[in-house]
C-alpha cells in the first residue's frame, strides 16, 4: 500500500476510488490529487483529508500510477501539463470515448488502461469494462485491479471498440434504472400511494430483482416468464409495454448511447 497514485480529476469516480483505497489501508500521504476547482478541492479535504492541488507539479514524477478522471472535452489539455511529469507511471483512465490511441500519444507513453466503471462503484456495488494496450504488463494488470477492487466486480475486454457497448450497456446503465424508476414512483402516486411509499416499493423492487438475476441460473427472460401469468396483472403490464415496442425503443437508445461514445472519441480524441 505504499505505491503512490496521482488523481487528475477530484470528481465522483476519483472519489469512489480514493475512498476504497482508504479502505484497503492505502496511506493518505501516498494519495495525490489534482483538482483545478476549489469547491471540488474542499469536498476532497473534507472527505479524505486529502489536501488536492489546483494544477500539476514536480510531485506528480513519484507517481506510479495516474488515474484519469476527467471529462472527456478537457482530457487533452489536461495531459500538456502533466505528461511532463508521469512518462515512467501506469496510466489508468476512466473517461468515456476517449480513446487508449490517442491518450498513449498525448502522454507518450504505451502503459496505457483505459475503464468504464459505473456510479455504483460509490458503493463498492459498480461494475467496470477494462482494456488494456499491449505495453501494459501482468503486473500493471494486476495493480489496477487492486486499485478497482473496493468499487466493485471488473471485466477485461480484448478488443477495445466493446468498451462503447460497455459505456452504452453498463456506465450509461444506472440512469436507465433510475429512469424507471421515476416512472414507477409517478404511477404509484398517481395510483393512491404516498411517494414515498411508492419509491420504498420501486428501489426494493429492483434491489430485489437484481439480486434474484445475480444468484439464479436461469437467464432474465425466463425469471420474467415465471412471474408473467397469462390473463395476470404482469401480462397486463408487459402486453402494454410489447404494444407500444418499448423493448426496441429501448435498444435503439442503447444504440445512441454508444455512437454518443463512438463521437467523443472522435471529436475530443484529437491531439
Amino acid at each position: 500500500m505504499s505505491e503512490r497514485i496521482a488523481f487528475i480529476g477530484g470528481g465522483n469516480m476519483a472519489s469512489a476510488i480514493i475512498g476504497g483505497l482508504i479502505k484497503q489501508g492505502h496511506a493518505l500521504q501516498h494519495i495525490d490529487v489534482i483538482e483545478p476547482f476549489g469547491e471540488a478541492r474542499e469536498k476532497i479535504k473534507s472527505s479524505f483529508g486529502i489536501d488536492a492541488q489546483a494544477q500539476a507539479g514536480d510531485f506528480l514524477s513519484t507517481a506510479n500510477l495516474v488515474v484519469w478522471a476527467v471529462k472527456p472535452q478537457i482530457f487533452a489539455a489536461a495531459t500538456t501539463t502533466v505528461a511532463h511529469y508521469t512518462k515512467a507511471a501506469l496510466h489508468l483512465s476512466v473517461a468515456a470515448g476517449i480513446r487508449s490511441s490517442s491518450i498513449s500519444s498525448w502522454l507518450g507513453t504505451e502503459r496505457v488502461v483505459r475503464a468504464m466503471p459505473n456510479t455504483p462503484a460509490l458503493i463498492g456495488k459498480g461494475i467496470s469494462g477494462l482494456f488494456a494496450r499491449p505495453g501494459v504488463s501482468a503486473l500493471d494488470k494486476t495493480r489496477i485491479e487492486q486499485t478497482l477492487a473496493s468499487t466493485g466486480r471488473f471485466l477485461w475486454l480484448d478488443d477495445e471498440g466493446q468498451l462503447d457497448a460497455v459505456t452504452a450497456l453498463s456506465g450509461s446503465g444506472p440512469a436507465y434504472v433510475f429512469y424507471f424508476m421515476e416512472a414507477m414512483i409517478t404511477a404509484g402516486t398517481e395510483m393512491g400511494l404516498t411517494r414515498e411509499q411508492a419509491h420504498q416499493l420501486a428501489v426494493a423492487t429492483f434491489a430485489g430483482a437484481s439480486a434474484l438475476a445475480q444468484t439464479a441460473t436461469d437467464p432474465p427472460q425466463v425469471l420474467r416468464q415465471r412471474v408473467t401469468s397469462k390473463g395476470g396483472t404482469t401480462h397486463a403490464a408487459i402486453t402494454t409495454m410489447e404494444n407500444d415496442d418499448l423493448r426496441a425503443l429501448f435498444i435503439d437508445a442503447m444504440y445512441a448511447a454508444r455512437q454518443r461514445a463512438q463521437e467523443l472519441g472522435d471529436d475530443f480524441g484529437k491531439a
